[in-house]
């Protein structure tokens, strides 16, 4: 393990006034995105959106690195360059999701467990060959009647673990992130209860597993009431518990915190950071990991039209630029917006 490599590319993630792109849906989620807006699911369509995307004219004032799926890693501009070649000598560093999805747990009724251990180590030897620098692993814990369970919270923080291990092995920093979802009528107290208790068990695995925190980035969900519950918290309100949870739990040597946007829009997403880097400073670098909270905007710009690329890139640059302004608390709501640059 290189110590001094794995530390200075968490840093580089976390560099001030820049954040992720997470631009690793998988197959299906990707699918999913592109029906909203009547777009055929193609490898090729899903090339020439992730390109408007990486081709984004000043991005990298703002992005500091781009989470990629197994096929866009493999993929190329239309010039030729490989995506991973084309963000490094960007200025971008190049990550790959490398776990292969969730799935039900057996004798555990609404629980889910992530599969991708087999074959992991080989993976991410072809990974880094391809150029990546950096990794990430999601587990899911759902919220509702007597779940989620230690057996289900436990056994991702596990595996998570073991992610971690075998990514530092191999010189890539481990993105862990064990994401509590906010589906479900809980309340704020609940969803810092069950953070809290997440956290805290991953944690425990990663220290057993010899992790190296200063080569490491944390990605959570936000403290937050279910979204079917009516009694919705504020900016403040969400900041407060979910850096409450945070300070007792994350060890003062992880770089940096890259927050999910766990379903909230776009705007949402962007004033719960500001309010985070807004209260009392705090040892890691509060970032963000995005994915539909800096790319729902783009598609309803995109549509599928060459026509239209400008006019979603200038949108693409301007969400990143929003959440820059959040970096430092310096967001001050959509009125920030300007019409590309």
């Amino acid at each position: 393990m290189n110590e001094a490599a794995l530390r200075d590319t968490a840093k580089e993630l976390v560099a001030p006034g820049k954040g992720i792109l997470a631009a690793d849906e998988s197959t299906g989620t990707i699918k999913k995105r592109f029906d909203t807006i009547g777009v055929e699911s193609t490898p090729e369509n899903h090339r020439i959106y992730r390109q408007l995307l990486f081709k984004t004219h000043g991005a990298e004032e703002f992005i500091s690195g781009v989470i990629l799926y197994d096929e866009t890693i493999r993929q190329q501009t239309d010039e030729g360059v490989p995506f991973a070649k084309y963000l490094s000598d960007k200025g971008i560093i190049p990550g790959i999701k490398v776990d292969e999805g969730a799935v039900d747990m057996v004798n555990f009724s609404g629980e889910k467990i992530t599969e991708g251990l087999d074959g992991l180590r080989g993976r991410l030897g072809e990974y880094k060959e391809l150029g990546a620098k950096f990794t990430k692993w999601r587990a899911v814990i759902s919220m509702g009647d007597a779940i989620p369970t230690d057996v289900c919270i436990n056994m991702n923080a596990e595996l998570l673990a073991l992610f971690a291990a075998y990514s530092q092995e191999a010189d890539l920093v481990p993105i862990v992130e064990p994401e509590v979802l906010m589906d479900g009528t809980h309340d704020i107290q609940k969803s810092e209860e069950v953070t809290y208790k997440t956290l805290k068990s991953v944690f425990k695995k990663l220290s057993e597993y010899k992790i190296y925190f200063p080569g490491m980035l944390l990605k959570p969900n936000w403290v937050h009431q279910g979204k079917d519950n009516p009694d919705k918290a504020n900016d403040k309100q969400i900041a407060e518990a979910t850096l409450k949870v945070l300070k007792e739990v994350i060890p003062p040597d992880v770089p940096g915190i890259v927050f999910l946007s766990g379903g909230d829009s776009p705007e949402e997403s962007t004033g719960h950071l500001n309010a985070m880097n807004e209260m009392d400073d705090v040892a890691w670098q509060l970032s963000f990991s995005f994915g539909r909270a800096l790319q729902e905007p783009v598609l309803k710009a995109w549509k599928g039209d060459p026509a239209n690329i400008e006019l979603a890139q200038k949108v693409f640059y301007k969400r990143a630029k929003l959440n820059s302004l959040a970096r430092s608390g310096k967001y001050e709501g959509e009125i920030e917006e300007e019409n590309g640059k």
